[in-house]
């Protein structure tokens, strides 16, 4: 990474951060209203789910099928959840299931980081969390981890000018917030609420997927790494905190498998209504023979001496 990338990496890290402590001071001052609430949570269900549904389903693990016109909609949603340019991500993202809590991996919170006691454990969980950005997120080898995407002229394009969709990613609510009040001070706050605080918002639980979901939480199927469930982040990262059924695995669209881990995986809701509208097909599930297979598997290594994790 140049000294360029990292300063970049550090800002984009930084200034959501402080627009947040800003956010908190002006809500207390009561300067907020209920649009840039509205904002807020529009921008962010609809780039979190570009995230989770473009970025993450549809590209990195091909669960479904959709048109190229869809599939550039989903990741210009996904662009502008500010995460860095869609190549950088799947790559980026593909290597951690190939290395996954291994050396190699580029934000694990155990490799690296075995043995140190509670220093070691609160560093690689640091390092999971945000401290990879400033060192590893981007270093993926795009021609070896996607190579699908560099063949794609449209996902070139987006890569190369992921600065525009940042800025972009700004406008929409500045110029929203302006539209609805018709003084300044709204698209000032809309850009606040809209932008940045909701920019710092999705890129946290973001990272608790590669920290938390790696270290607490549920397990349930025989997978040879650290990944968990946790239920609490499930609703907030739109069904992604199904992480341990996700590594188990890779290829579903469904990150919830039973019936009630569905109805809090927003980003799966999604994809059956796109398939019910004709717009996704080869959609990938999982039977549920096939994960009441894995979990006798794991109930039939937890009783061996020799399992460990």
């Amino acid at each position: 990474m140049t000294r360029a990338q990292r300063f970049i990496n550090l800002a984009a890290v930084i200034v959501p951060f402080a627009a947040f402590v800003l956010a908190i001071v002006l809500l207390w001052n009561e300067l907020v209203g209920w649009h840039d609430l509205a904002l807020l949570a529009v921008m962010y269900v609809v780039t979190c789910l570009g995230v989770t549904v473009g970025f993450h389903r549809m590209l990195t693990h091909r669960s479904f099928q959709t048109s190229k016109t869809l599939e550039r909609i989903l990741v210009l949603l996904g662009s502008l959840a500010v995460q860095g340019p869609v190549i950088n991500w799947v790559a980026d993202h593909r290597k951690h299931h190939a290395h996954t809590d291994e050396e190699g991996d580029p934000h694990s919170p155990h490799a690296g980081f075995a043995g140190g006691g509670l220093g070691g454990t609160l560093r690689g969980l640091l390092h999971a969390h945000v401290g990879w950005i400033l060192t590893e997120a981007g270093g993926a080898q795009r021609a070896k981890y996607a190579p699908d995407l560099l063949e794609d002229r449209a996902m070139r394009w987006m890569a190369d000018w992921f600065g525009l969709m940042v800025a972009v990613s700004l406008a929409i609510p500045a110029a929203a917030g302006y539209l609805i009040t018709g003084e300044v001070k709204g698209a000032l706050t809309g850009l606040l609420w809209g932008g940045l605080v909701r920019i710092f918002l999705l890129h946290h639980v973001t990272w608790s997927i590669n920290s938390i979901c790696h270290f607490f939480g549920a397990r349930r199927f025989d997978v040879d790494d650290h990944s968990t469930n946790v239920v609490w982040l499930a609703l907030p990262s739109m069904g992604e905190a199904w992480h341990h059924n996700h590594h188990a695995f890779p290829r579903s669209a469904d990150h919830g498998l039973t019936r009630w881990e569905r109805m809090l995986d927003p980003s799966a809701a999604v994809i059956r209504v796109l398939e019910k509208l004709g717009l996704a097909w080869n959609v990938v599930r999982i039977s549920p023979e096939r994960q009441r297979e894995r979990t006798l598997e794991a109930q039939a290594a937890a009783k061996s001496p020799s399992t460990s994790y």
